[in-house]
């Protein structure tokens, strides 16, 4: 019977559905979104946009509900692995130097595009259209905020920037005690994996989050919202893509001396993956595994990309907050000198933290408003506007906390071409490969 099981009758083929490329599973997602979108809208079909609002939340809903383990994990993980690197401390800071610099690139093609472009002129909104947002970032709760009060409440609130540095203090403080650790970092490990494990289940349902959450945008806001605030869309894409296919490839090619194309073949999983869920931190098992993919040593790369998740912010932190802010003045009638521009680049390179990872930049946005003096209420304006933009913001995110670790390993010597070269498969595919050829077996 198990002998009959196993083999099939000699000269008969046994029937197997054609594997869909993960990309191939978004975009039908993506387009069967639109049209269902479209369809719950123009006929005014109330069940279907429940649906699609209910696939699309409990979608993100999955996403959320790892992160604050997620977050605490790899950064402990991430800052113990350093020991493992040889000048971990080298690496660290050009990490970080690198973070900066490309921010403020970013946030300097915001600026001239929005200087350009005049996004708030020729709109019918006004600052009676406005209204002030729930929570506000100012520079006093960004510094205070970074320390909990208890443990207890940064994870059941979801405040990753305190999840980070409650992290950040047990990888120190397991560091110092070596040995004494090892207990505490296996077990980490272990719930890492098993993290990770459970987050790729959820990112294998991404198609479906897709259909659903590009759905609910169709069906909530159509095409009338998006006119109305098409060159501020248009500029908001259009500085990302700038970002994240002109600067990007730039510094592969002049910095790394790599191919950048390789670079996109090797990321594109991610990045493609960050642009459906509007999450660097529920995007971060497939950022590290296709940065790894990229040649990245292991090692520097559950450093690197755990740390970007949470700080490396060039969509959300730079190029979005520069343009809202001229977005917003114009709307407000407020003049912008050349002092408001630079503190504007200021923000952006110093309080990319504030986004930390999750879904939108509210509190970046309100962070730059009050740092400048412009009306909170402007935040209002963007709020419907917000899905839409976040997700073309997230993708240039993620494009841009993979990339870091390839400049950096590259200049260090420590990236592995061959590997580089050659990293096209879909991460997700291989990752499972084990488990199918376990199960034909």
């Amino acid at each position: 019977m198990s002998s009959a099981l196993k083999a099939s009758p000699q000269g008969s083929s046994s029937f197997r559905l054609p594997k869909v490329p993960f990309w191939a599973q978004i975009l039908l997602g993506l387009v069967l979104g639109v049209v269902l979108g479209w369809i719950a809208r123009s006929g005014d079909v109330g069940w279907l946009v429940t649906t699609l609002d209910k696939i699309g939340s409990i979608f993100v809903q999955l996403l959320k509900l790892a992160v604050a383990p997620l977050v605490f994990f790899a950064i402990l993980i991430s800052i113990t692995n350093l020991r493992n690197v040889n000048n971990a401390a080298r690496l660290a800071t050009r990490t970080l130097l690198w973070f900066m610099a490309t921010s403020l690139i970013a946030v300097a093609i915001g600026l001239a595009i929005g200087l350009i472009t005049n996004p708030g002129a020729g709109t019918d909104l006004t600052p009676k259209d406005g209204a002030k947002p729930d929570h506000a970032g100012s520079w006093l709760d960004f510094l205070t905020g970074i320390v909990p009060t208890d443990v207890i409440t940064p994870f059941t609130e979801l405040n990753v920037l305190q999840i980070v540095f409650i992290a950040a203090v047990a990888g120190v403080a397991a560091l110092q005690l070596g040995e004494k650790a090892q207990p505490i970092l296996t077990l980490s490990q272990s719930v890492l994996e098993l993290l990770q494990k459970a987050l790729w289940w959820v990112i294998r349902l991404a198609p479906l989050g897709t259909l659903g959450l590009i759905g609910t945008a169709i069906a909530d806001y159509g095409w009338n919202l998006i006119g109305k605030y098409a060159t501020f869309t248009a500029d908001i894409y259009i500085g990302c893509a700038l970002v994240m296919f002109g600067v990007y490839p730039l510094l592969l090619a002049t910095v790394a001396k790599v191919n950048p194309l390789s670079f996109f073949k090797g990321a594109w999983p991610a990045i493609q993956l960050a642009f459906v869920s509007r999450s660097s931190v529920g995007t971060m098992p497939l950022t590290q595994k296709v940065t790894e993919r990229l040649g990245v040593p292991k090692e520097y790369a559950s450093f690197a990309v755990p740390f970007g998740s949470t700080t490396k912010m060039d969509g959300c932190a730079s190029i979005y907050p520069a343009i809202a802010a001229i977005f917003i003045a114009q709307i407000f009638d407020v003049h912008l000198g050349i002092g408001d521009y630079l503190l504007i680049a200021f923000v952006s390179v110093i309080g990319s933290a504030a986004t930390a990872g999750l879904t939108g930049a509210t509190v970046m946005l309100t962070l730059t408003l009050s740092t400048l003096g412009l009306p909170l209420e402007g935040v209002g304006l963007l709020m419907a506007i917000d899905p839409v933009l976040d997700m073309m913001r997230t993708a240039t995110n993620v494009a841009g906390q993979s990339l870091i670790p390839v400049i950096v390993s590259a200049r260090e010597k420590i990236l592995d071409h061959e590997a580089y070269a050659h990293a096209s498969a879909s991460p997700l595919d291989e990752y499972d490969e084990p488990e199918r050829q376990l199960a034909a077996a």
